[in-house]
């Protein structure tokens, strides 16, 4: 008699969040007052797709951002990147974390002015203890700066600004990029490219969250995630 084996029943695939942050409360204090910025803000980004965060001005965006970033400290809950803890880390384990894992684009500050766009890019290479110097060119021709790569940021135009700090977020190839407001200067076209850029990252397993008041820019995320109050607004969310 021939015996056979049981049949084995196959193993689900299991993804693990890009982000997730679990119930995150963050209160600042100005003398006797005290402002809730965030009241038990859960999320979780998902490999792939694209999430706008919308809010009216003091709705807790900024300090979200912040926090899921890893430079601002929640004063409770948990945000972890895929399955890293950020919080509760120090400053240094938090800034090594996001130069391996996090992209950041943000309004300004994303260039250092006396080195040039390929230094930036290098720059943030360094940071997490990898140089290509290859994979910087291609990344600069795919933001459509190969032939600015010598250039100094204050020489550039407002929409070759944006693409370098862009170029510098994705230096390493990040799980997850936070941006915020990153169409808000840019005309039409350089606001289209931008966000082509963001989706072909996405396609290619990239986690990306974007905060942004322009309510016709979060309709070409995914997922929409709105906050009121420091709290999310299940409502204004789809």
């Amino acid at each position: 008699m021939t015996l056979t084996a049981p049949a084995v029943p196959a193993r689900s695939k299991v993804t693990v969040a890009a982000l997730t942050a679990t119930d995150l409360y963050r209160f600042y204090h100005a003398g006797d007052d005290e402002t809730l910025a965030l009241r038990g803000v859960s999320l979780v980004l998902d490999p792939g797709e694209i999430v706008a965060v919308t809010g009216p001005s003091g709705s807790g965006k900024s300090t979200l951002l912040a926090c899921l970033a890893g430079l601002d400290e929640p004063d409770g809950g948990v945000v972890r990147v895929g399955s890293q803890t950020l919080s509760r880390r120090s400053e240094g384990e938090r800034a090594q974390i996001r130069a391996r894992s996090i992209g950041m684009l943000f309004q300004s500050g994303n260039l250092v002015d006396h080195l040039t766009v390929e230094q930036n890019v290098l720059l943030a290479q360094r940071l997490a203890g990898t140089v290509d110097r290859t994979a910087v060119q291609r990344l600069l021709e795919s933001v459509g700066l190969g032939d600015r790569a010598t250039s100094s940021p204050p020489t550039l135009s407002g929409g070759e600004s944006a693409r370098a700090g862009l170029a510098v977020a994705l230096a390493n190839d990040p799980t997850v990029v936070l941006a915020d407001e990153p169409t808000g200067e840019l005309d039409e076209g350089t606001a289209d490219r931008l966000m082509a850029i963001l989706r072909t990252r996405a396609d290619a397993g990239a986690a990306i969250l974007f905060v942004t008041h322009d309510l016709d820019l979060a309709e070409a995320a995914d997922r929409r995630i709105a906050l009121r109050d420091g709290r999310i607004d299940t409502g204004g969310s789809r």
